[in-house]
């Protein structure tokens, strides 16, 4: 199948800090929440766990909502794993969106991704621990490469560490096996990338893969991992780096007017994923948090 062609605009996004200021996890006022997010992700992130959480979400109940609703409903986070902004998730997805727009106009399903990279972060409002949701990804039932945030003082805890099928370069992989074949840890984007195949979303292939590895930061942004991917994962890289562009220096602290940009997004929803959709959520009810929009 034919992958088309970033073909990235010159039009930059030009984020309000130095770009080597962003992503700091070394100081900030942030931090400390930062810190103890990713600790409880890198104690409790296991094979196991990624197993159990992949059934849960793959045979649970089904709600029923828009994507627009589900995107209202990130209204209510802070994503507590970021160090740069501390205002709510739907913000962050129109800054992006907008960023791609203005760059890449001809390629309106691209902003849609734009919009909806972090929709998955909805399991929080149906009850999930942040550090199950957010943050950067890694593959579990490997070893755990340098460039994970804070892979020197976050996995003491982590039973995996100390499992010596789980302690080698390809672990319990085959070589240049293929991401798709990689247990990922759990969280928004696997989430959303389910989602978005089980509602048939109408978008390219490329769409659906950078939904559902943006966050795999050791890769894409630090070369980690490369032993466990194939063909298709390097011929993609160019795009999950193009999103990436806008997922971080579209951050600015002057926030989108989203009332106003919400028709223009919705045409998109409605011309690539319209209606109602059936997002996989477990048992517990998120009645509350839809009462609040």
């Amino acid at each position: 199948m034919k992958v088309l062609q970033a073909d990235p605009n010159p039009n930059e996004p030009q984020p309000s800090k130095d770009k080597a200021e962003l992503r700091n996890y070394t100081e900030g006022k942030l931090l400390d929440r930062v810190y103890n997010t990713y600790l409880q992700m890198h104690t409790h992130q296991t094979v196991d766990f990624v197993r159990r959480k992949s059934a849960e979400y793959g045979g649970c109940s089904l709600r029923r909502m828009s994507a627009m609703q589900a995107l209202q409903l990130l209204d209510q986070l802070v994503d507590e794993s970021d160090p740069d902004v501390d205002f709510p998730n739907s913000l962050h997805a129109y800054q992006t969106a907008e960023g791609i727009r203005r760059a890449h106009p001809d390629k309106d399903w691209f902003q849609l991704v734009g919009l909806l990279h972090d929709l998955g972060k909805v399991l929080v409002l149906f009850g999930e621990p942040q550090w199950a949701v957010v943050g950067d990804t890694f593959p579990v039932g490997c070893k755990v490469q340098k460039s994970v945030v804070f892979h020197d003082s976050t996995f003491h805890d982590n039973p995996d560490t100390r499992d010596p099928r789980y302690n080698t370069e390809c672990g319990m992989y085959q070589p240049h096996c293929g991401l798709e074949n990689v247990l990922m840890s759990w969280g928004h984007d696997e989430y959303m990338y389910r989602v978005m195949k089980f509602n048939n979303f109408a978008l390219p292939k490329e769409a659906f893969y950078m939904i559902r590895f943006h966050s795999f930061y050791p890769w894409h942004a630090h070369g980690d991992y490369k032993h466990l991917c194939n063909e298709e994962d390097l011929r993609m890289l160019p795009w999950v780096k193009e999103l990436n562009k806008f997922d971080l220096y579209t951050k600015q602290e002057e926030l989108p007017d989203m009332k106003e940009l919400q028709g223009y997004y919705q045409a998109l929803i409605d011309k690539y994923c319209p209606g109602e959709l059936c997002c996989r959520e477990k048992a517990r009810t998120m009645v509350s948090a839809l009462k609040k929009l």
